[in-house]
């Protein structure tokens, strides 16, 4: 089938900013699409038009009913930076497309503010809570955002200040490349511009003060980064966990019986895209779960309240499987086993003899490789400093060929 579906990144110049081709696309349409904004950049001359809206399912879906008829739509800048094109790519075969990409509000900002475009770290924050910039506020990040509103800069200003970035440098940048084009500038300790147009990109420069306490993307974030009933899989242990799950960009993980959720949450964290589901019978761990996930950056963690392995029956296969207190069930092995994808590993730790003994079992079926992680520490005893032995952690570590 021909290309029938164009899809033209605009700027805030309008028509007048796009190049021939682009402007051939709209004006050969038989119907167009996008947002209340763009289509109101297009005088309406009777031509059909599909407005955007949510969820997006169901724009896709009735832009898909004209299938074979020119249709083009308008996204802002570029339309596969966090825009329309990804989701409609997931349903239209590129065969079937046309996409071209105006300068995004990231490439813009990086223009205006003279930062390397490879070195900065990209957010959206359009339909997405404002935690998830926990996740990249480390001292001399560069970070930018696009807002969801216009209340946005002040609600990431008050975020920064609480975790200790009060400092940073802040610039908010309105209706880039248009006539209307403004920037504020300020640090989050300084900011009170209040609300400011809901068309808008926000740049931060980080840096961190005496108290702030950055976390690293790395596995093994100190214990009392999480808040804990002391179903905690302890920092060194959790360390050689994640080295042997592996993250992978855009993976899933299973975490079964996932206790405060670090697991799955340092899963997330880990590699850019990745995906977890963690699944805790208690309610109020599952809650606890949710907040840790908030307060690290990765509200995206999928949490199921249940009971492995029941509560695995309808998930998405998973590409790793970690089971933490549940190890010794040899139910909850099983399961996770028959349901890991082909090269997807299974993790397994246990802490009782009984656990270990299932896990042996397991491992005589199934193959995969045992390690005895043994951790002490140092802490005080009497006016001395003695070494204090956590529980010894069997864990069984296997990939699925």
């Amino acid at each position: 089938m021909d290309k029938w579906l164009g899809i033209v990144g605009i700027g805030e110049d309008g028509l007048d900013g796009l190049a021939p081709r682009a402007r051939a696309l709209v004006d050969g349409a038989e119907i167009l699409g996008g947002g209340d904004r763009h289509l109101a950049m297009v005088a309406d001359d009777g031509r059909p038009r599909i407005r955007w809206r949510r969820p997006p399912e169901s724009f896709v879906a009735e832009i898909q009913q004209h299938r074979g008829r020119p249709v083009c739509v308008l996204a802002t800048g570029d339309p596969m930076c966090f825009g329309i094109g990804v989701t409609l790519a997931r349903h239209v075969p590129i065969a079937e497309m046309t996409i071209i990409p105006a300068p995004s509000a990231f490439s813009l900002a990086c223009a205006r503010l003279g930062w390397p475009r490879a070195e900065v770290r990209t957010l959206t924050l359009h339909g997405r809570p404002s935690s998830v910039v926990n996740r990249v506020l480390h001292p001399g990040a560069r970070v930018l955002i696009l807002s969801n509103d216009g209340e946005t800069p002040a609600r990431i200003a008050t975020l920064l200040r609480a975790r200790g970035f009060g400092s940073s440098a802040i610039w908010v940048f309105e209706h880039m490349g248009g006539a209307r084009e403004r920037v504020i500038e300020a640090t989050a300790e300084t900011w009170d511009a209040g609300r400011v147009a809901d068309f808008n990109t926000l740049a931060i420069d980080c840096v961190a003060t005496a108290d702030a306490d950055p976390r690293s993307p790395a596995p093994g974030l100190a214990d009392d980064a999480y808040e804990s009933d002391g179903q905690l899989t302890k920092r060194e242990v959790r360390s050689a966990t994640l080295a042997a799950l592996a993250p992978m960009p855009g993976q899933l993980l299973w975490d079964l019986g996932a206790g405060c959720g670090s697991i799955g949450i340092e899963w997330m964290r880990a590699a850019p895209g990745a995906r977890a589901i963690a699944i805790e019978v208690e309610p109020a761990r599952a809650a606890m779960i949710e907040r840790n996930a908030e307060s690290l950056g990765v509200p995206g963690l999928v949490v199921v309240t249940g009971e492995a392995p029941v509560a695995c029956d309808d998930l998405e296969a998973p590409d790793a499987v970690f089971i933490g207190g549940g190890g010794a069930d040899p139910a909850v092995l099983d399961v996770g086993w028959a349901r890991l994808a082909p090269g997807g590993r299974l993790v397994a730790n246990a802490v009782t003899v009984e656990g270990e003994a299932g896990l042996i079992a397991w491992r005589a079926r199934h193959g995969g490789a045992l390690t005895r992680i043994a951790v002490s520490r140092a802490e005080p005893m009497g006016g001395f400093t003695g070494w204090r032995a956590l529980a010894p952690v069997t864990q069984l570590a296997a990939r699925k060929r």
